[in-house]
């Protein structure tokens, strides 16, 4: 019997521990592709996923995943600017999504900022598509729509469905497989529009070493990686935050920002109430945390992206900002 042409990929990862290695680049880009083609089985697609996971996926198999997802996206050709690519995709449980304010700071100085991510699949958490919509911000049906926002607004966000059903259903596996896969990590680097800077946020600190090995093979022009509240790209501003940074194939630096706060441990959010955010925003609430949030992860936004030398310029920057927002932005006028 002639074996199926996917089945290479899942003996490379199940051949035991003194005979499996990490796929290659452009095996792991040949796979995804694959799989994203509908040219694998659901048996071999399980097999795959969890051997990956057993193993731990290697910065060259992140990478190739992500190119495999690139090369079967429906990209607008020319593709639209974005200055940054801001992915979200572990939503929010003790505190609320801060980091969107940052990111719509951001676009408010004339930034593009693309924001991608997906949605509701941990119950108990608050994501980011629900609370641009209570914002009043629209939610792109595709990614030419995604474009025409970054140009009325300098900001749009894209559900992964729109980028790739295929890749949804993967990303839903998880309660059926009981474990969390390699889309969980690689989604996160997809940067559909190629933008020169990528922000990363993680659970782990392992992960860093992966995402920045990862983004280095990508030739990405800048990726900066930190442990981000609730794993998404929002700065704990009551504990130091390593950012690991690489530069297009260059080594990974490292960076540690000193917390913002003097407490060392901050309490969950009872009411994760997304009206609140209205209301800082507008200046009618005022949380010390909230704003140290807001401003930290848009002073490693600005560093990133070049705006300002060192912590001190770019915290000092950041607060700049927050000062002089236009505080009637929120909710969105339709």
């Amino acid at each position: 019997m002639q074996l199926h042409p996917f089945a290479k990929f899942v003996a490379i990862l199940g051949r035991g521990k003194t005979k499996q290695r990490a796929l290659t680049l452009e095996e792991a880009r040949e796979a995804m592709s694959m799989i994203l083609r509908g040219q694998a089985e659901p048996e071999q697609i399980g097999a795959f996923l969890m051997l990956l996971r057993l193993k731990e996926e290697a910065p060259s198999e992140i990478a190739g995943f992500t190119l495999g997802t690139r090369d079967v996206l429906a990209r607008p050709d020319p593709l639209p600017r974005a200055d940054i690519d801001w992915s979200s995709y572990a939503g929010k449980r003790r505190q609320l999504p801060y980091f969107i304010l940052s990111a719509l700071l951001l676009a408010q100085n004339g930034v593009r900022v693309l924001m991608h991510g997906a949605g509701e699949h941990t119950p108990g958490r608050i994501y980011t598509e629900e609370t641009l919509l209570a914002l009043g911000y629209p939610v792109a049906g595709s990614l030419a729509q995604a474009g025409a926002h970054l140009d009325a607004r300098n900001f749009a966000f894209v559900p992964l469905p729109v980028m790739s059903a295929r890749l949804q259903k993967l990303m839903e596996l998880k309660p059926l497989l009981g474990l969390r896969s390699p889309v969980h990590s690689f989604a996160r680097m997809i940067n559909p529009f190629n933008a020169p800077v990528m922000l990363q946020g993680i659970f782990h600190r392992g992960f860093m070493d992966i995402h920045a090995g990862a983004a280095s093979l990508l030739d990405q022009p800048v990726c900066a990686v930190f442990r981000g509240e609730g794993g998404e790209i929002e700065r704990r501003p009551n504990k130091p935050t390593v950012v690991g940074t690489t530069h297009g194939q260059g080594e990974m630096t490292s960076l540690t920002w000193p917390q913002l706060l003097a407490e060392g441990h901050a309490p969950p959010d009872q009411e994760m109430d997304i009206a609140a955010l209205v209301d800082l925003w507008a200046g009618r609430a005022d949380s010390a945390y909230a704003v140290a949030s807001v401003t930290g992860t848009l002073a490693i936004a600005l560093h990133a992206l070049g705006k300002a030398d060192g912590v001190d310029a770019a915290q000092a920057a950041a607060q700049t900002m927050w000062q002089a927002r236009d505080k009637a932005l929120l909710p969105l006028a339709s």
